[in-house]
């Protein structure tokens, strides 16, 4: 039986700096960073108090089947283009007030939306993140 998703792939062009930014900046811990004999790099950071779900910051040079299509999808997210997804939070005004404090890029500052409180954060790579707390009607709350 399918239970979730536990590892989520973020595409970074840099895994030291990523590492840097998803554990110093944002303050989520390093869980593996493991090198593979084949060259490709393991490393894997999780939110606090999150067991269950991972991210794995993997530069596209070392784990896509060929050196072009790394190249391209290095591009798109050095451009901006790509976004892994929401980032949950309880208080998204103070969140954003200290994360901006820790050197955190944010592209939109937090706004009322009809699901919550949101703010867009951009990573050290190009990604971007909705950053969004839900009302508490939506979660079933």
């Amino acid at each position: 039986m399918i239970k979730g998703i536990s590892i989520v792939s973020v595409w970074v062009l840099d895994q030291d700096r990523a590492k840097h930014f998803y554990c110093d900046q944002l303050g989520f811990e390093a869980t593996n960073d493991v090198q593979m004999e084949n060259g490709m790099r393991w490393l894997t950071v999780r939110s606090p108090g999150n067991p269950n779900q991972e991210l794995v910051l993997m530069d596209p040079a070392h784990s896509m089947l060929d050196r072009e299509t790394a190249e391209v999808v290095r591009g798109l997210v050095a451009k901006g283009a790509l976004s892994p997804g929401v980032m949950a939070t309880t208080d998204c005004r103070g969140d954003h007030a200290r994360l901006v404090e820790r050197g955190v890029e944010f592209l939109q500052p937090p706004e009322e939306r009809p699901y919550g409180i949101e703010a867009i954060l951009r990573d050290d790579s190009g990604n971007w993140y909705s950053f969004t707390e839900h009302r508490a009607e939506d979660l079933g709350g």
